[in-house]
């Protein structure tokens, strides 16, 4: 386990950039945190980190998955599971197959819990000062 503190949100960018620069497919993370604390915002910064500065990353709110291509051609899988309430879409979505071959990102990630790998890092996000505290796990 590893806890980072950061100050403001250019802090909490430099740590997703840093800490996208050590994965490899196939790996998942689970983005853990309150509404509006920066869940968002590191898995934008670590996919922008792989893919470019200037791609495009809406929040997959509505669309569950957003999916994005490396400069080396890896695949990044990109799911809000907020608005998921059976563990049966699930598999719709495409989350098992993600897991198994790209790099995940999992908000809102506890109704997929029993489908998770054991290897999962868990990334959980919370408010600290001025900040965040960044709990990997």
């Amino acid at each position: 386990m590893k806890t980072v503190i950061t100050k403001d949100i250019y802090e909490t960018r430099e740590f997703a950039r840093e800490f996208a620069g050590g994965l490899h497919a196939p790996v998942t993370i689970a983005l853990h945190g309150d509404l509006g604390v920066g869940k968002s915002e590191i898995a934008r910064t670590i996919i922008q980190t792989l893919c470019g500065k200037n791609t495009v990353v809406p929040s997959p709110t509505f669309t569950l998955v957003q999916t994005y291509i490396a400069g080396d051609n890896t695949k990044i899988s990109h799911f809000d599971l907020y608005r998921i309430t059976d563990v049966a879409e699930l598999v719709e979505i495409g989350l098992d197959y993600a897991i198994q071959n790209d790099i995940t990102l999992i908000e809102w990630p506890d109704i997929a819990e029993s489908r998770l790998p054991k290897d999962t890092i868990h990334i959980d996000i919370s408010e600290y000062e001025s900040g965040r505290k960044i709990v990997i796990r």
